[in-house]
């Protein structure tokens, strides 16, 4: 049995959706895990997914040792930026999905990582090892990957305290006035749509900076910070301002500009600390091609 410890930081609505915001397992996993007794809240069996959690309560998960993965390793080629014996970081091209899901259990960045890697944490289930934090498909950039449990849960805590950072630069429709600011909204399931994601009265905190880095006829290119890891967040809250990224086909303009697979969102900065040394890490990926050209293309029309 491995362990997970958490400790509410104000009151949650539900125990697996705590649990589920609160780590990289999904909610069907958490409820897994509270059906089996697994786990724990300030002491107590938990027998409910339902169960309120309240501020100060601690929060125990026992993950059950893993069944052999049956997930097959395929070599497909990744732009490992770093490696060591704790954790990797992957360079995630767009259009590749993150873990298998939805009945895809090939060509994703797990498939990849398991040929690639011999050891991956097991924290998270037979689909997800390794699997600290996720991108969308869509989105490309930077992505830590534990190779132990222990490093896997250092890193998790980090990026629920905040002490992750994690920067994204996208391209969004429209100009952008404001130099910088916050988006504070909670997101929740779109009430309109359960596949989407949407800014709802009832969802989950979700804090997002950003700052404008370049103004272009009729385009802001703009830096985004997240403070929370909510789904689609980045995607999400600039629907909100009414700047959705250029290329999202779920929260974007139904008519685009450009020729694009996908979003122009990309994960550029990763800031951590080793979970064994605890020596500041930064890692830096640069703008893919396709991002660069449609801004060459924006800024030779300012020109």
């Amino acid at each position: 049995m491995r362990k997970i410890e958490l400790v509410a930081e104000s009151d949650a609505r539900r125990l697996d959706v705590f649990v589920a915001d609160n780590t990289s397992l999904t909610r069907n996993h958490v409820q897994r895990l509270i059906e089996g007794g697994n786990v724990t809240v300030d002491g107590a069996v938990a027998v409910k997914p339902s169960l309120s959690v309240k501020a100060d309560s601690a929060v125990s998960l026992s993950l059950p040792d893993e069944v052999p993965l049956d997930i097959p390793a395929e070599d497909i080629p990744l732009d490992v930026v770093y490696e060591d014996g704790d954790l990797a970081v992957i360079n995630k091209p767009q259009g590749m999905t993150v873990h298998p899901a939805n009945n895809v259990y090939s060509g994703t960045l797990v498939n990849a990582l398991l040929y690639r890697i011999k050891d991956l944490s097991g924290i998270n289930g037979v689909l997800r090892p390794g699997i600290v934090h996720r991108l969308d498909k869509d989105t490309s950039g930077l992505l830590v990957i534990a190779k132990n449990d222990k490093a896997h849960v250092e890193l998790q805590r980090q990026i629920q305290c905040k002490q992750c950072r994690r920067i994204y630069v996208a391209l969004c429709e429209g100009v952008i006035k404001e130099e910088s600011g916050s988006v504070d909204q909670p997101i929740g399931r779109s009430r309109s749509d359960r596949k989407k994601m949407d800014v709802t009265a009832d969802g989950r905190s979700a804090l997002t900076h950003y700052t404008v880095l370049e103004r272009f006829d009729g385009y802001t290119l703009v830096r985004f910070e997240l403070k929370t890891g909510r789904t689609h967040q980045i995607r999400v809250h600039a629907k909100y301002l009414g700047h959705p990224v250029v290329g999202d086909k779920t929260y974007g303009y139904a008519k685009q500009r450009f020729a694009l697979n996908g979003q122009l969102l990309h994960a550029q900065q990763l800031i951590f600390n080793h979970p064994s040394t605890g020596e500041q890490m930064e890692f830096f990926a640069p703008l893919p091609d396709y991002f660069q050209r449609v801004l060459t293309t924006l800024r030779n029309k300012n020109n």
